[in-house]
This record gives C-alpha cells, structure tokens and sequence, in this order.
C-alpha cells in the first residue's frame, strides 16, 4: 500500500511572483488571430449545386447529432427559403413538426414564409391546422383574423371570429372582436358580441365597459339598463365599489345628481366597509362638488365613525382608537354620542395591575373630566369622573399623580380650596411621590402659604431624605424669604446626611449660596469640609477658581496656593492623570493673568507639565494572575520632572557611569601590581637561579583571587548598592 498523500517539503513562496494582470495580459498576446472563413464566389449551376449540397450535408449533420433543438431546424428551413427552394423549407418545418408539434416558433415562422410569399391557401391551410391544435394560443387566431382583414375579406375573418369565440377565450379576444365589427361600424353585432362577452365574463370592469360603449353612441337610456342589470346579476355579494362609482360618475356627467347621490347612499350601506375605501371617497368628492357643508360633514364623520368601529371590534384595549373616536364625536357637538363614547372607553380597564398597561387607559379618563367641565359644564359630573379614576387605581401597587394633582386644581377653579388640600393629603397619606409633593408645594406656594410649605417641605425630606433637590429647593425658598440663617441650617442639616443622591449639586448649591452671601470665609470652610470627604480634582480647580474670584487683593497668590496644595496632595496618592488636569488648569488660569509675575508663575507651571511616554505591562486575565511572560500590551505613563521615582534612566545612568570609573581604577591597580610581581620574581630568578614553581603558582594564585573578589564587588554594587 502506497500513500496518496503528497507532502510538500518547501512551503516557501515562489522565489518569482506572477500576478493575474500579468497571466492576463500574457495570454492576451499569445491569442492567435481568427480563423476566417474565406468568401467564396459561385460561377456557375454545378458550384452552386456543389454548395447547396454541402450546406444540406452540414444541416443534416448538425440535425442528426441534436435533434430535438429546434434553433437548427429553424436555421435549416430559413437557409432553404434564402435559396428560394420553399418546398424543401416546408418539408423541414414538417419534419421540425414531428419532433415537436406543439411548438409555437415553429408554427410561427412556417406561416410567416407562407404568408411572406403571398401562399394564401396554404396559409389558410396552416392557420386552420394551427388553432385546431392549439385553439387556446390567441396568437394565431389574432393573425388569422388580421391576414383575412388585410385581405378584405371581413365575412371570412367574422367567422375566423365566431369559431375562436366558441371556445370562451380571455377577455381581450373579446374586445378584438368589438373592435372589428366597430371598424366597420356593425354597432348591432358589437353589441351583440358584448351581450355574449359578459355572460361568459360577469366581471363589473366588463359591464362597465359595455355601457361605457353605449354612451359613447349617444344611447343614454342604454347604458342606464346595463349598468341596473350588472347591479342585479353581480348581486350583494358579489357587488363592487367600482361598478357604483362608474355609475354614479354616469348620473353626474348627464346632469342626474340626485339619481348619482341616490346611487352612493344604495352602495355604501350595502358594501363592507373595508371593501368601500374608494367609494367613500369619491362621495365625498361628489358632496364637495354638489352638495352643501352639512351633508359633506355627515358623510366625512360617517365615514370615520365606521373605521372606528371595525377598529375596535378587533381590539377593544385600542386605546389611541378610543381617543381618535372621541375627538371626533367632540367635534359633532353630540353630547349623548360623546358621553356614550367615553363610557365605553373606560370601561376597558388593562387587564392587568401593571403601570406600563395603565398609562394610556387614565388619560381617557382625563380626557372625560376636562370634557365636563370645560365643555358641558357639568361640574358634578366631572367631579363623580376625578373621583371614580381615583377609586379604580389600584394605589397601593401604583399610583398617578397627574390625576391627584388635577383633582385638585379642578376643585380649587370651584373655589373649594378645603377639598384640593384634603384630596392632595390623602393621595400622600396612601401613596406619597416626588410629584405630588412638588405638585403640592408648588400649590401652597402660588397661595401664598409659607407655613403649608414649609410643613410640606418637612414632610418630603422626612420621607426622602437623599434627595438633594428637595433639600436644595428648600433652602432657596428660605433664601427668597431672606431667612439666611433658616436656609444655612438647612443646608447643614442636608449635608450631614448619610446618603445622597446627587452630593456634588447640593455642595455646589451650598457654596453658590455663601457666594452670594459674599461669605467667603464660609465658602472656604465648605471646600475644607468637601475636600476632607473626596480629593476629587474638580473641587481642587474649583476652589482655586473661587479664590481667584474673591473681589479682594493678592487673591491670585491664593489661587496658586490652592493649586499648589492639591498637586502636592494628589502627587502624595499617586494620581497621576488628576495631576495632568489640575496641571492644565493651572496652565489656563496662569494664561489668564496680567500681573507682573504672571510670566514667572505660568513658566514654573510649565515646567511641572509631564511627558507623555509609551510602556509594555504585563496582560492580566480576568482572575488577576498573569496571562504569560509573551502577552504585554501598550500603555501611556506620564513621567513628571520633580517626581524622582519616575526617572529611572537617570539614576541607571550615573550608576553605569560610577561602575565604569571604579572598573578603570581596578584594572589600573591590577596592572601595577602583576608589574610589581613579575619585577619581583624577575630579581629572584636573578639571585637564586630559576625560579620556584610553587612560588609562582602562589603568586598567581593570589592575585587571581584578588582580582575576582574585584569583580564581584563591583557587580554587587551595579546591582544596586550605593557606591
């Protein structure tokens, strides 16, 4: 067994490249020229018998190895009628025929040459065969009839007619057929044609156009009778809008108004109304045109009216239906409708408690209220309407307080203020909200009841004590009131809480308020307290703005304290980014300065800018341990001048400059000393005679120890260790 598999050693790429342009153009220049057929010329009877044969030969080939492709029998048959040999042109079509006798083109071309070379009775011949084969193709039987036409024989191309109309063609055969006898005026049998044409079609276009005909030859009278019997044969159920319409449109072109308004009245009650979409309108168009302001109004809110309902019979939780439908009963001025309307509406209550299903049905029940009362009246009513929502809401799940609220201000425009404050009350006694107690106090305060508000005010920060906008607005009404040390109290008590919602709002509104109290002492005690409990950066620049802000000298020198002290203090915690944007800030508010130091002070700022530099870290996985030693990614530090920590270079660079002096000093010392030990064994070796082989191993031996003990010290202390 031998493996198929073929393994390919070098996977390198090809040491020459070779793109598809280049293939392309290659083997566009290496294309041969065409082979052309050279023009050959017959001089004579036997050439061209010669030529003839040979292309029959070809055509009996090409026939033999694809028979059943009609394309070839058409070539040959086309070639033999060019040779005028329209006897061998039939015999191929015959032959085609047998092959495929149902084939249109065949039949098609094989009459064009019969009709081309004016063969008429062979043509007749062929047409009679034709549509006794395919009597349901209208092509042949429209060019046998055109061929008899063109020949002036009107009788004949009648009967060509009378047999295609026997086998109940489409409805264009038949109009054919009413043009024909029109162009020669025989109106009798066209109408005769049109009596047949639409007992086989009884579709309304067809009436139509049957008395559309009628008219069109002055018989008014005519044309009314057709249009009363398409009415009666197509029946209730199968009547349609157009057949009305065509209808009416006749009436008005012959001055019948009334007989046309008649017509669209009989229609619309008798047609559904999803099928009458188009008669409404052209009622409607006829009512502009021919009727008064009344009645076109009624037909328009008639029409509406039933688009309602058939919308509503399918959902009757369609809320926004409900709303159009009422409006529009509004706009009738029929009280009954209107009131009947709106009952039916809230009586589909959501079906479940869930305020998502709730929040379009209540307002059908406002839409209501402000019809009685600003519409009919009826006060009473609107009040029986306020108070039955109020009882349907399911409060203890949920609540809406545009009701409450405008309960109440429907009773305070009856002057019952007594009634507005207890219903307000109640609703926040079972369901208190951010709404109905601003809603609340807004009341009160139009009144003009600053003990109410107060109280009110009391209530809501007792129930939500986190929120800062409550506590904020508090404060500002003590402040319209020009009670300062009420709305300083205030806001002390509102810092001390525990949890907020918003912090930064309420310590914003608390400086703003000692700033316009032009209390400055107080407003830096306030940024001492917020910066004891967050160091953010923005306090930091907002505070030196402050500062800067005071209208008193030598304020600059403290704006650059602040700044100063919240640099060090952020540099103390490492922040890095923090830094940058007070840096920038300080930067913009030094630019900001026309003082005489002011170029010092933005140069010193400058200088403290950071440099912005590129780093590799360790990728950490999601569980905090390291991804691997490959996998690190890029990141930006920030390197700052007075911030020693982070100039590692330097500090590696006089280390490396301190272990190069100390290297060249012990390789100095070295020299020296294996120079002093060779003059030493030298004088020796002088004295005594050779040298001892023991002493110089010894020699050796030390000063190689000595020379490692160098280099080990001097590694240890390029290590790290301080010179």
């Amino acid at each position: 067994m031998y493996s198929t598999t073929h393994v390919i050693k070098n996977k390198n790429a090809a040491p020459v490249q070779i793109s598809a342009e280049q293939i392309l153009r290659e083997a566009k220049e290496r294309q041969g020229v065409a082979v052309k057929v050279p023009k050959q010329k017959i001089h004579d009877h036997e050439e061209l018998l010669e030529y003839r044969g040979r292309k029959r030969k070809e055509f009996e080939d090409r026939i033999q190895r694809s028979r059943l492709h009609i394309g070839e029998w058409l070539k040959y048959a086309t070639w033999e009628e060019s040779q005028d040999e329209l006897q061998r042109a039939r015999s191929v079509y015959e032959r085609a025929l047998q092959v495929d006798s149902a084939n249109m083109t065949l039949y098609l071309k094989y009459v064009e040459m019969e009709m081309k070379h004016k063969n008429i009775s062979l043509a007749r011949n062929l047409f009679d065969r034709i549509v006794t084969i395919l009597p349901r193709r209208d092509q042949f039987w429209l060019k046998y009839t055109y061929m008899e036409e063109m020949l002036e024989e009107v009788a004949r191309a009648r009967q060509i007619f009378e047999r295609w109309m026997q086998w109940e063609p489409e409805e264009e055969a038949w109009m054919a057929y009413v043009k024909f006898e029109k162009r020669y005026k025989e109106m009798d049998r066209a109408r005769a044609v049109y009596e047949r044409f639409v007992h086989i079609h009884p579709d309304s276009k067809n009436w139509i156009k049957w008395a559309e005909f009628e008219e069109r030859e002055g018989s008014t009278e005519k044309a009314r009778d057709i249009f009363t019997r398409a009415i009666e044969v197509m029946g209730e159920e199968l009547m349609e809008q157009r057949l009305f319409i065509s209808f009416a449109k006749f009436e008005t072109r012959q001055k019948e108004i009334e007989r046309a308004r008649v017509i669209y009245k009989y229609a619309l009650d008798r047609i559904p109304r999803s099928k009458s979409q188009a008669l409404y309108n052209q009622y409607v168009q006829f009512e502009k045109q021919f009727g008064d302001k009344d009645g076109i109004e009624d037909v328009v809110v008639g029409k509406r009216r039933l688009q309602y309902e058939a919308e509503l019979a399918t959902n009757l939780k369609n809320y926004d239906t409900w709303f159009d439908y009422g409006k529009l009963e509004e706009g009738t001025g029929d009280v009954d409708r209107v009131r009947e309307v709106y009952e039916r509406a809230i009586a589909q209550v959501p079906p479940a408690q869930e305020k998502r299903l709730w929040r379009r049905y209540i307002y059908l029940w406002i839409k209501y209220a402000l019809f009685e009362e600003l519409e009919t009246k009826d006060y009473e009513r609107a009040r029986q309407v306020y108070k039955g929502c109020i009882q349907l809401i399911p409060h203890k799940k949920f609540t809406f307080a545009k009701i409450w609220l405008m309960y109440a201000k429907f009773e305070i425009r009856q002057l019952d203020l007594n009634a507005a404050r207890k219903t307000l009350g109640m609703a926040l006694g079972v369901c208190p909200k951010d709404k109905l107690f601003k809603g609340y106090i807004e009341l009160e305060l139009e009144l003009r009841d600053i003990a109410r508000a107060r109280t009110l005010y009391s209530r809501y920060l007792q129930w939500s004590p986190s929120n800062c906008a409550a506590w904020i607005k508090f404060a500002e009404l003590e402040s319209e009131l020009q009670d300062t040390e009420r709305a300083r109290a205030i806001f002390d008590l509102a810092i001390a809480q525990p949890e907020l919602d918003m912090p930064e709002i309420l310590w914003k509104a608390y400086i703003d308020f000692e700033v316009g109290e032009e209390e400055w002492n107080n407003a830096r005690s306030l940024y001492r307290k917020l910066l004891q409990r967050t160091a953010h950066v923005k306090v930091w620049i907002s505070w030196a703005h402050f500062e800067a802000s005071v209208p008193e000298e030598g304020q600059a020198a403290l704006a650059r304290g602040v700044f100063s002290k919240g640099y060090q203090t952020m540099k103390e915690q490492g922040l890095k980014e923090e830094r940058v944007i007070l840096l920038e800030a300080w930067k913009e508010f030094e630019q900001a300065q026309d003082t005489p130091n002011a170029p010092e002070a933005l140069k010193a700022v400058m200088d403290m800018m950071p440099k912005m530099v590129k780093k590799l870290r360790q990728v950490e996985s999601l569980d905090g341990l390291s991804a691997g030693s490959s996998q690190r990614e890029e990141y930006y530090d920030y390197i700052f001048p007075d911030d020693q920590t982070e100039r590692p270079n330097f500090k590696l660079l006089s280390k490396a400059h301190e272990w190069k002096a100390r290297m060249e000093r012990e390789k100095a010392a070295k020299a020296a000393a294996e120079a002093a030990a060779a003059a030493a064994v030298q004088e020796e070796s002088m004295e005594e005679g050779s040298p001892s082989t023991s002493t110089t191993a010894v020699i050796l031996e030390e000063t190689t120890t000595t020379t490692t003990i160098t280099a080990t010290t001097t590694g240890a202390e390029s290590d790290g260790s301080s010179p």
